[in-house]
């Protein structure tokens, strides 16, 4: 019998900063997330004290996230929810 696949929780980082948590099953997933154009979208235009997370300059990376970020996403999101994003930085409101 093949048990599921948990979910792994990766981090995006700015320029080497982490702000962005998400859970994926399987590293390829991860990767398919960070290429999406509409999660680099969300990153060039969330702000943080006045300063936009990144720009077409910003080097982003993706790896897994430390045990620190993974209790910060944990805690973020929706009890019972599988599929979030948590930003690991403080996001000003519009």
């Amino acid at each position: 019998m093949s048990e599921p696949l948990s979910l792994s929780i990766f981090t995006i980082e700015a320029d080497r900063k982490p702000v962005l948590a998400f859970a994926a099953k399987k590293y390829e997933d991860a990767e398919a997330f960070f290429r999406d154009e509409t999660v680099r979208t969300k990153l060039r235009l969330a702000i943080s004290g006045g300063v936009a997370l990144c720009d077409e300059l910003t080097t982003l990376g993706l790896r897994l996230a430390n045990p620190a970020e993974r209790a910060r996403y944990r805690e973020k999101i929706a009890p019972g929810g599988n599929s979030a994003t948590v930003f690991l930085v403080d996001i000003d409101s519009e």
